[in-house]
């Protein structure tokens, strides 16, 4: 059988279901690590076996038996563990069954989740461990999404995973006393995965194929165990609102196409009308949270497609209410920019200058919102230099595209 083959085949497993296998590991041996060093050791042996053996009918089942004999091994070989292995013997038979007679696994992705939020653990380390083991973002990204360095995120990750296992953290959803601790590490950490994957606007880094299908999954995973949870919904209709309009955000030449731009024939109107229900469900509850008024930002720019306009003005009291409840970079910027939009650039100019230049220096929207703002009060020196470092921090080539095309037209 061609390498080539093999690789393609283990790379789609990999892609398509490392992250529900580990959960699915995880949940029955209870050892974190444990469960990602045995899948890893049989990701290497796919590699090894398959161009001899062929490609199994069934690749992630044979990477699940796989991954439970390496857990097995690693257990008999360490003597302080030995009283794991009865607890493993039957992970091994849960698994032949669920290779032979099932076309997939349990998805226990959501119970880790849960299992990363323990109150033991770090509440700085929940979400980039969330991150890492159930949606599978590499330790450098992480460290860079949170201003660290990768040696020093690695080395965090490792010690709470040491913690799950010598704490002995229950592999469990809490019950609904002990949710509320735990819910929101869980929500911003799906949403920051559907971000992750958003951002891929050209779909050229193949790392982040996939995670918004993945996040908009889990949030309807979390909607059926919290289904009047008012947040819950929120998340669901912010993703649902954004995914709509996934297909409008690139020409038919590939070119990047902002929102005010997007032909609204080409959003898609079910997922809308889903995530309007979901905001009116959540409504009733009259527990306002961040989820649901970011869900009501980008749901008051579909109404574009009914007025043809935008208000622009709602949508900055809607951020000013953000604001409120949480000031974070992402919404003060989005503050500044609608207000921009509905009040002037020099207002929204003011909005901006008020964020601490040391906490946006790699935040690429600050600096594309702050060179679009310098070219509308004609200080074209400092746009150019805002847009160069915009440039620099754009990872996506549709949007660098976009805004080296913007710099040129001085």
């Amino acid at each position: 059988m061609q390498t080539q083959d093999v690789h393609g085949a283990v790379e789609r497993a990999a892609r398509d279901s490392y992250r529900r296998l580990v959960a699915f590991l995880a949940a029955r041996s209870r050892d974190l690590a444990a469960a990602e060093d045995a899948l890893a050791d049989a990701f290497q042996a796919a590699l090894q076996t398959w161009p001899s053996s062929g490609i199994p009918d069934k690749p992630e089942a044979w990477l699940l038996v796989t991954a439970r004999r390496k857990l097995i091994d690693a257990a008999r070989h360490n003597r302080t563990h030995n009283e794991a292995v009865p607890t493993l013997l039957a992970v091994a038979d849960e698994a032949y069954d669920l290779a032979s007679h099932c076309n997939e696994f349990p998805d226990e992705r959501l119970k880790l989740l849960f299992v990363c939020a323990h109150p033991a653990i770090d509440a700085a380390a929940r979400t980039p461990l969330m991150l890492q083991t159930v949606l599978g973002l590499d330790a450098a990204r992480i460290a860079s999404a949170f201003l660290m360095k990768p040696s020093a995120m690695g080395q965090r990750l490792t010690r709470v995973k040491a913690k799950i296992r010598e704490a002995g953290i229950a592999f469990e959803v809490p019950e609904a006393k002990g949710l509320p601790d735990r819910l929101g590490a869980v929500l911003e950490t799906i949403y920051a995965t559907y971000g992750t994957g958003w951002d891929n606007v050209a779909g050229a880094d193949a790392r982040r194929k996939g995670l918004a299908t993945e996040a908009i999954t889990l949030g309807r995973l979390l909607l059926q165990l919290l289904p009047a949870e008012p947040e819950v919904q929120g998340l669901l209709a912010l993703m649902l609102n954004c995914e709509a309009r996934r297909d409008a955000r690139l020409s038919k030449e590939g070119n990047y196409v902002p929102l005010s731009e997007q032909d609204t024939g080409r959003w898609a109107w079910p997922l809308l009308a889903e995530a309007h229900q979901l905001l009116l469900s959540a409504e009733q509850a009259r527990k306002i949270g961040c989820f649901q008024l970011e869900a009501a930002i980008q749901s008051e720019h579909t109404r574009r497609a009914m007025t043809g306009l935008t208000d622009w003005e709602s949508i900055a009291l809607l951020y000013e209410g953000l604001v409120r409840l949480a000031p974070t970079i992402g919404a003060l910027v989005g503050r500044a920019a609608a207000v921009a939009e509905a009040r002037g650039a020099r207002v929204g100019w003011s909005f901006l200058e008020t964020i601490p230049s040391e906490s946006v220096m790699t935040y690429q929207p600050y600096w594309a919102l702050a060179a679009h703002l310098l070219r509308m009060l004609a200080r074209e020196d400092e746009a150019q230099a805002a847009y160069s470092h915009a440039i620099g921090l754009c990872e996506d080539p549709a949007m660098r595209a976009f805004l080296v095309g913007k710099a040129s037209r001085a």
